[in-house]
């Protein structure tokens, strides 16, 4: 729990250090919307490392509050089309900052909460929120940044993202082995406060100007639904989506599954111990930290070649089957997934002239539901042949998305399909 606590404040007292300089507004952005970024995945990902907790003080399953992060999940991918609309009409700044500040107010009500049902919906409405800040963030980035500026501000993002998701699993186990459910809660609400305080402080103002004018707010108009359709029928737009959302389908849950082989014969580890299989993730922060860099040298086609190559490598050290391959398989895969989800958020951001906000949302909208599908997917490869079975349904699904990469680097940057409401 210690140790969970000084490596968050570390990393806050970092970034607070980058944003210092009141003069460069760049670092002060990228800071900002890292600190927000952090919190957002801490309180989406928590919970998965408080499973045993759940299940014991609301008395229920281990299936049944593993619902807690599904149905957070789901609602934060269809919410990033409503944010996406939102801050094409009203700035970037604003509705990321409420979202933020409403998250910590739930992050309260959880102290006292004691129903299962209850804790349910107060989930659900945390996934709409938590969804304000992947919406924008990029489209952020895009405005307010130069394109060598950008591609470093997106490799930050994505690292800060890993590294937010890696904390929020770990330090959910480290609670829930020391802590009571309120108690827990209680350390949630105000390290969300804090982000949410010196997030607000160092984001700089937005100099988006809405493209989108005269139309009644609260309302989606027939310019909101051509923005979508706009991204929606450019084939190397919905190339990029579906590359992200296959790649993230077999990242995600790979890592649930093995834990439940780590939990199983010959390994019998114990649920915390198997939390740290979520270490992994660091190598896909180290990644997505230096991918700008990368990107420059060799060129986003083929760094997002390189990157299944990494996943192909590591699924497949897994069935050494010895603690030591798995985590190396795993430290590969990780390296992979995170420099191909940093390739697919620059091909976005560079692509999309207008209504940008809508096609990062887009993105990460089957990006998210590509997670969402990949349990039920790899189940019946796991029941019917364990771990080898889940090996193999990451491959073949591994074997499709290096095809559509493929294809996407085929086709001309002009390719696209025309699109009107008339």
């Amino acid at each position: 729990m210690l140790v969970a606590l000084i490596n968050y404040v570390y990393f806050f007292s970092s970034l607070l250090m980058l944003a210092m300089d009141q003069v460069n507004k760049e670092r002060r952005l990228i800071a900002g919307v890292s600190i927000a970024s952090v919190v957002v995945y801490i309180n989406l990902y928590l919970v998965q490392g408080m499973l045993p907790l759940i299940a014991e003080h609301f008395m229920v399953s281990m299936s049944q509050a593993t619902l807690l992060l599904s149905v957070t999940s789901f609602t934060l991918a269809i919410s990033l089309l409503f944010f996406a609309i939102m801050s094409d009409r009203i700035g970037r700044k604003k509705p990321a900052m409420v979202s933020l500040y409403l998250i910590a107010l739930l992050d309260f009500l959880m102290i006292w909460t004691h129903d299962f049902s209850l804790l349910l919906i107060l989930r659900m409405i945390q996934g709409v929120l938590l969804a304000a800040l992947p919406a924008v963030a990029m489209a952020y980035f895009k405005d307010e940044l130069g394109q060598d500026s950008l591609l470093k501000a997106g490799a930050i993002y994505i690292t800060v993202n890993s590294f937010g998701g890696i904390l929020g699993r770990l330090l959910g186990g480290t609670l829930s082995e020391y802590f009571t459910w309120s108690q827990s809660m209680q350390t949630l609400f105000v390290l969300t406060l804090v982000g949410c305080f010196l997030s607000s402080y160092f984001l700089p103002g937005c100099r988006f100007v809405p493209s989108i004018k005269g139309q009644v707010k609260g309302y989606v108009s027939k310019a909101d639904i051509s923005g979508f359709a706009l991204h929606l029928n450019d084939l190397k737009m919905r190339l990029v989506y579906c590359i992200a959302g296959l790649a993230f389908m077999v990242m995600v849950n790979q890592f649930s599954y093995i834990q439940l082989h780590l939990m199983a014969a010959p390994f019998y580890w114990g649920r915390f111990e198997v939390t740290f299989i979520f270490l992994c993730y660091l190598s896909g922060t180290f990644a997505s930290y230096y991918s700008a860099k990368w990107f420059r040298r060799l060129g986003l086609s083929r760094v997002s070649l390189l990157c299944i190559g990494f996943m192909f490598i590591g699924v497949s050290l897994t069935l050494f089957n010895s603690a030591l391959m798995i985590f190396v398989g795993f430290l590969l895969s990780a390296f992979g997934f995170f420099l191909l989800h940093s390739s697919c958020n620059s091909w976005v951001a560079m692509r999309a002239q207008e209504h940008r906000s809508k096609a990062t949302a887009l993105y990460l909208c089957v990006y998210y539901i590509g997670a969402a599908l990949g349990g039920p997917y790899l189940l019946p490869f796991w029941q019917h042949w364990g771990w080898n079975g889940v090996v193999f349904g990451v491959v073949l699904v591994l074997v499709v998305t290096l095809f559509l990469i493929a294809k996407y680097i085929s086709l001309p940057d002009s390719q696209s399909v025309k699109f009107s409401l008339s």
